[in-house]
């Protein structure tokens, strides 16, 4: 994992958000980042590698068709403004679930 992924992660299971994430999920042909598959939400940190990239593109697009949603975020976003990454991130969960 890159030092981005390994922030979230260590941010994802410490939080509150009550839903359990796992990291480099495959789901069909794709591997992602990090999923809750409990609500489909797939979450990715991307280097610049990835800025307009036509693959990461069609991966969102047939994750989506499958009910899937998908949340991006830059590595240095992550790495500069953690706290909105997982209000981001939290605000994609069910309030009932927040609570619970």
């Amino acid at each position: 994992m890159t030092e981005a992924e390994t922030v979230l992660w260590c941010e994802l299971r410490r939080s509150q958000m009550h839903c359990r994430f796992y990291r480099q999920q495959p789901i069909g042909p794709f591997v992602v980042d990090f999923v809750c598959k409990r609500h489909r939400l797939v979450i990715e940190i991307d280097g610049s590698q990835h800025f307009e990239s036509r693959y990461d593109a069609a991966r969102t697009r047939w994750l989506e068709e499958r009910g899937y949603t998908g949340m991006r975020f830059w590595n240095n976003e992550v790495l500069g403004h953690l706290e909105m990454v997982t209000s981001t991130i939290a605000a994609h969960i069910p309030i009932s679930e927040l609570h619970s």
